[in-house]
């Protein structure tokens, strides 16, 4: 069994930046692909980022493209989230996703095995 925990969120004006990290349990993290999903109040669950189980590979929601980068450190069982020009639709709760059954990391929250419970991340107008 895999165990994700987030941390990093909190509450950020208009343009600031967070870093949001997931620490996973297990001994075999680097086999995983991860994502990062959010889910405003209201709204459905949405994907934010993914990346491969290298590290190599990298995508995003056109919604944070160029703001958002998605890294891993496999040697501290850790994805991260860094957060940039934040705007207040990225309030959402974030929270991040592992699967062992795909190389790169799908959009669907379908595809994976297993969830953190998240972090509040807050941005203020």
């Amino acid at each position: 069994q895999v165990q994700l925990v987030e941390s990093g969120g909190g509450l950020v004006q208009y343009g600031g930046s967070l870093r949001l990290s997931c620490a996973a349990s297990g001994r075999t993290f680097s086999s995983y692909a991860m994502g990062w999903f959010r889910q405003a109040p209201g709204k459905e669950r949405e994907f934010v980022a993914g990346i491969s189980w290298g590290g190599s590979t990298a995508n995003y929601a056109n919604s944070v493209a160029g703001r958002f980068t998605i890294s891993r450190d496999n040697a501290k069982n850790t994805v991260y989230l860094q957060m940039n020009s934040l705007k207040p639709e990225d309030t959402a709760v974030y929270v991040c996703a592992a699967t062992s059954r795909f190389y790169n990391a799908p959009r669907s929250e379908k595809e994976y095995d297993y969830w953190g419970l998240g972090t509040q991340v807050t941005v203020s107008s």
